[in-house]
């Protein structure tokens, strides 16, 4: 039986308490890595630092603010895939990291 790599989520909401619930429900699958962060800055230090396959872009962000992260990390990382994810429970959340990771 092989072992399915681990896969790196970056959760950018504003919100702390949501962030947290994202990214313990990310973390509920044993193949997934959440890392949740409240900023601009912190999102991009840790996309530099961290291989993200998947970025989810959470609450509280303008539209400004999504449009600079995403160029940001499709310099980066031109494979990325990024979602919007403004809730809307588990059930959601990990059809949405499904589908954007194709498996």
């Amino acid at each position: 039986m092989s072992i399915s790599p681990q896969i790196n989520i970056l959760y950018v909401g504003l919100h702390k308490e949501i962030t947290a619930t994202v990214v313990r429900l990310i973390n509920a699958n044993e193949n997934w890595n959440g890392i949740g962060v409240c900023d601009v800055h912190q999102a991009r230090q840790s996309f530099a630092e961290i291989p993200f396959s998947l970025v989810l872009l959470g609450s509280g962000l303008d539209e400004e603010c999504e449009t600079e992260l995403c160029s940001f990390f499709r310099k980066e990382n031109s494979n990325i895939k990024i979602v919007q994810h403004y809730g809307g429970g588990s059930g959601l959340l990990k059809s949405e990291i499904l589908l954007a990771l194709e498996i």
